[in-house]
């Protein structure tokens, strides 16, 4: 099984960015956190992040054939864009949605979410912990 992980913008700060809402850990640790999760399950694994929202699009749309699932941290993107929406739902790819923190908890502009609509399942709060979890839904569901 192959799984992308996406991550959206200001992700690559983590550990600098409002470390009581999003931890002390950095990116890389959040990334070989990922990998290790993945390496025990079996799975091939890739992590993408980017700032730009196109570039998400673009990186959803390049895994349509060629990946069996999609966990996705929109970050600030997961309230505005329609366009992830849109890339998720086009490729049909099982996807999970994850978040940090919970933001059901937070601002109330952070209880949309676009991405969510084209997600089977979201874990949010769980901290890094949220991206084991969907990686095992995915891998329960849909592992080969």
């Amino acid at each position: 099984m192959k799984i992308l992980v996406i991550n959206g913008p200001n992700l690559n700060m983590l550990g600098i960015r409002e470390p009581g809402i999003y931890g002390e850990k950095s990116y890389a640790a959040l990334v070989q956190f990922i990998e290790d999760v993945c390496e025990k399950r079996h799975v091939d694994v890739e992590c993408y992040q980017s700032n730009h929202e196109g570039n998400i699009v673009d990186r959803i749309q390049a895994a349509y054939g060629n990946t069996d699932g999609i966990v996705i941290n929109p970050a600030a993107y997961t309230h505005t864009s329609v366009a992830i929406l849109d890339a998720l739902k086009a490729v049909s790819i099982p996807a999970v949605e994850v978040h940090l923190s919970d933001v059901s908890q937070r601002e109330a502009f952070r209880h949309v979410s676009y991405a969510g609509m084209a997600c089977e399942k979201t874990y949010a709060g769980y901290g890094f912990d949220g991206y084991r979890l969907a990686i095992e839904y995915l891998t329960d569901k849909y592992g080969k």
